[in-house]
């Protein structure tokens, strides 16, 4: 825990923050080390047998004393130097270098990842030093990954959790003749233009500089190569502020196979990013690339169905396939289809086929990501695809019983239906001919629903609050939705849902599909064991610091809804952090109120 760091936007493991030294510096952040101004300072090396000074720098991050070792080698040496490393009594702010392999970590505002140079192109070395790191230091400590930055990897580096770089990568390519930009480098005698409008390369071609003397050239390729990376972090900064840089890391990995190798080993590790991305975002979720099935949104949404959605008791199932226009039942193919089945829906229980993001029941279409991603339309769906999307309705069925399952799907989707119907050894009645909403297809699903309208059904008000209730326990845990849609009703009308019970328990926001709860609407759920904030004895008024926090569910993420408790306080609002990090950290805002009430203890 450090008093000198707050975080402020969050954007999976990257994070924006303010450090607070000699003069406030916005992370992530390029540091100049052997600069007068830098506000991190380097002790030295232990190897050098020199004596430390300790320096009372109460303004500055102060790096101790250290032994630099190579990447491979003995984790009785690593352990041994480690804790041979004593921490001066002056210093205010301290920063310990950590070898990548090191499996103990002393408490300290900054941690420097040692031998962090040899870890690029070995990926698997890179993403389990930096994992096992941030997963085994408090929140709010800093991570600075020396000589390692370039303006094509600054994001992965960002995106996994380094908020500390510097220059030194960049100045030592520009001495090689070497010029860098975010989509690669390349040697100066083998560049025809220069791709760049900087002050060096305004004006100026790479014949022109060749022939410059060594050391003009030498400093006008490192000056080139600063700006980039400079540049590239500016970009990064604004990605993270709009909640999009997952899209731009699988855009930039391409530029080396190390990167996007690395990408994929953090999205196969799961948890750690998990527990640090927001339940929804603002903008959309482009899905271009394979590693984009990977995604924490797309697989969590996916778990959620499974582990926490109750499907409503019918008889029948219809299958139908997505559409462009997000959510799906306001667009005009799932109009037609929603017509068609007129008087029978009552009968049907709807299950949306897409990818990414595998299977989406009719009651949570509204739920991020669900109405909020894109995803480019070939009408070709590899096999990873397939795979993903068939696994998520082969589960779904295994779980979930029906007597008859309509597939109203064509092309790819009955693919993957006849697939799964086959290895589930199940019957599905297809209805749809060359095109889902043509006349004869329309006309087969009508006759279908009409036939097997004769089993169990819901009334439209019984529907709504089965979308209020999956939606609850889709946020809070299962159960959650019985405790809070118990003898209440629904006002107003779709998407704008206001579930009501004598007075209103809480709004759908059909913006991102989750459900804002009132005071009356957290009493209900004070009971259920999840999402809860414990705090102290004070009376917050319009958010709750983090230092406030005695205690907080370990299911929190950014952007849920949590219920707020302390003595003689209960509040409802939505967390700006995840659990884990009210804990820990010992600045920011933590929950953000919209409700609140002074309670009788």
């Amino acid at each position: 825990m450090t008093k000198i760091f707050e975080i402020t936007h969050r954007d999976g493991a990257a994070r924006i923050g303010k450090l607070a030294l000699d003069r406030e510096i916005s992370t992530p952040a390029i540091i100049q080390i052997h600069k007068k101004d830098s506000p991190v300072i380097d002790s030295g090396s232990l190897w050098k047998k020199t004596e430390f000074n300790e320096l009372a720098e109460s303004q500055k991050i102060v790096i101790l004393p250290h032994k630099s070792l190579p990447l491979h080698i003995r984790d009785e040496l690593i352990q041994e130097i480690q804790e041979g490393i004593k921490k001066p009594s002056n210093p205010a702010h301290t920063g310990t270098v950590i070898h990548p392999f090191a499996h103990k970590y002393p408490a300290s505002d900054l941690y420097v990842l040692g031998a962090a140079k040899q870890l690029e192109n070995q990926p698997r070395d890179f993403v389990d030093s930096i994992i096992r790191l941030k997963e085994n230091t408090c929140a709010d400590t800093l991570l600075y990954a020396p000589a390692l930055a370039t303006p094509e990897n600054l994001s992965i580096l960002v995106y996994i959790g380094v908020d500390i770089v510097d220059e030194t990568l960049p100045i030592i390519k520009g001495y090689q003749d070497i010029y860098l930009t975010n989509s690669g480098e390349y040697h100066l005698d083998r560049l025809h233009e220069l791709p760049c409008a900087c002050a060096v390369c305004s004006g100026n071609n790479p014949q022109e500089l060749i022939k410059l003397p060594k050391k003009e050239r030498d400093e006008s390729l490192s000056q080139h190569n600063s700006l980039k990376l400079g540049e590239e972090l500016r970009v990064i900064r604004e990605h993270i502020r709009t909640g999009s840089l997952r899209e731009y890391v699988e855009r930039q990995c391409r530029a080396r196979p190390w990167l996007t190798a690395a990408l994929r080993l953090i999205d196969a590790e799961g948890v750690f990013l998990e527990k640090r991305t927001p339940v929804f975002r603002p903008n959309t979720l482009y899905a271009n690339t394979s590693e984009s099935l990977n995604r924490v949104e797309i697989r969590r949404f996916a778990q959620r169905v499974m582990e926490r959605y109750t499907a409503p008791e019918l008889d029948t199932l219809i299958l139908l396939p997505c559409s462009s226009r997000k959510p799906y039942s306001t667009s005009l193919s799932h109009q037609k289809l929603i017509n068609t089945m007129g008087k029978y829906r009552k009968y049907i229980h709807e299950m949306i086929i897409t990818s990414p993001v595998g299977i989406v029941p009719r009651e949570l279409e509204l739920m991020y990501p669900a109405a909020h991603y894109d995803t480019p339309v070939t009408g070709y769906w590899d096999k990873e695809e397939r795979a993903w999307v068939g696994g998520c309705l082969r589960s779904y069925l295994l779980k979930n019983k029906y007597r008859n399952i309509i597939a109203h799907v064509d092309s790819a989707y009955r693919e993957i239906c006849s697939t799964v119907e086959k290895e589930l050894g199940l019957e599905f009645i297809y209805t749809a001919d060359e095109g889902v909403t043509t006349k004869s297809s329309i006309e087969k699903l009508g006759q279908a629903v009409s036939e097997l309208a004769d089993g169990k059904k819901r009334s439209s008000e019984e529907a709504k609050l089965d979308l209020m209730r999956a939606a609850a326990d889709f946020q809070f845990g299962k159960g959650a939705g019985d405790m809070l849609v118990e003898g209440a009703s629904i006002k107003a009308p779709f998407p704008k849902f206001q579930l009501v019970a004598e007075k209103q328990l809480a709004t759908l926001i059909p913006q991102y599909g989750t459900i804002a709860l009132t005071i009356e609407g957290g009493f209900r759920l004070r009971d259920h064991p999840g999402y809860i904030v414990k705090i102290g004895d004070f009376m917050p008024h319009s958010s709750i610091l983090a230092p406030g926090v005695q205690d907080a569910d370990s299911q929190i993420r950014p952007n849920d809804e949590v219920i707020v408790e302390g003595e003689g306080f209960f509040g409802v609002g939505r967390a700006l952090m995840s659990g884990w990090e009210m804990k820990e950290c010992a600045k920011g805002i933590a929950v953000e109120l919209r409700h609140s009430r002074r309670i009788a203890n």
